[in-house]
């Protein structure tokens, strides 16, 4: 695929050794330029390139700046691609600034898609760089981990989900973009009899990330799965999505009336 990616930062650059070593043809992009990006282009073999240049790619473009970034993209050229643009960020106001909309109850993506003027699919958000460049692994290696992916558009978002499977992860559909707060929110559980919870235990926007193993063990042996509902602790609806040694890795939360 031809791919173009803006934001050469912990997440852009990963994403560029992957795909490149995967033979996509890339075009990274970042704000101080093409020079800066000479020693990432040689050694991956992407081409160093201006936000313009990389915003027409023509398949994909991964928006991964941070989001009081995102006004100062290429939104002429952004809001008028055939491609499936791609937006990995999260919503920091202590490093973007208040930002109304998303404040108001709008998630960061559904902001993220008004300002550029095109749809987009979230992924890479709820995972840290330094797991998304060494935890991928042949599917069904039990140490495989999930990336979650949410949008409104169920071809794109298929598109990216295979791309993930492709990188050595598993995928989660975390529905809409309206609900794509919720991989953001991925909160740790200690398994029952090892303490009190990590996580969070409501539905909240923002909380703690993670990659999301695929399956788990209750203490008695017996398996969580992926997608199934737990009540744990009472106040909270987890949806269970993989575990630690110690601990249930669980997918947003939703309150029991």
């Amino acid at each position: 695929m031809d791919i173009g990616i803006i934001g050469s930062g912990n997440i852009g650059s990963t994403l560029t050794r992957h795909l490149t070593a995967l033979g996509h043809q890339v075009s990274i992009a970042n704000s101080r330029g093409p020079a800066s990006l000479a020693a990432l282009a040689a050694e991956t073999g992407a081409t160093a390139v201006t936000a313009e240049q990389a915003a027409r790619a023509d398949d994909l473009v991964i928006i991964a700046v941070p989001q009081k970034a995102v006004q100062q993209l290429p939104r002429d050229i952004l809001s008028k691609t055939s491609a499936v643009v791609v937006d990995t960020g999260n919503y920091y106001p202590s490093r973007d600034g208040p930002i109304a909309e998303i404040e108001g109850g709008s998630t960061d993506s559904e902001w993220v898609a008004r300002i550029l003027g095109k749809p987009v699919i979230k992924a890479f958000n709820n995972i840290v760089a330094g797991s998304l460049a060494m935890r991928g692994v042949s599917p069904g290696d039990p140490r495989r981990v999930c990336i979650s992916v949410a949008g409104d558009d169920p071809g794109a978002k298929e598109m990216v989900q295979d791309l993930i499977r492709a990188l050595g992860f598993d995928t989660i559909d975390a529905g809409s973009l309206a609900d794509s707060w919720r991989p953001r929110d991925a909160g740790v559980l200690p398994r029952p009899g090892f303490g009190r919870a990590q996580g969070r235990t409501g539905p909240s926007r923002r909380g703690p990330h993670c990659g999301l193993p695929t399956e788990s063990r209750r203490g008695g042996g017996s398996v969580l799965r992926r997608g199934e509902e737990l009540s744990w602790p009472r106040a909270c609806r987890w949806t269970v999505a993989g575990c630690g040694r110690m601990s249930l890795w669980v997918y947003g939360a939703t309150s029991i009336p």
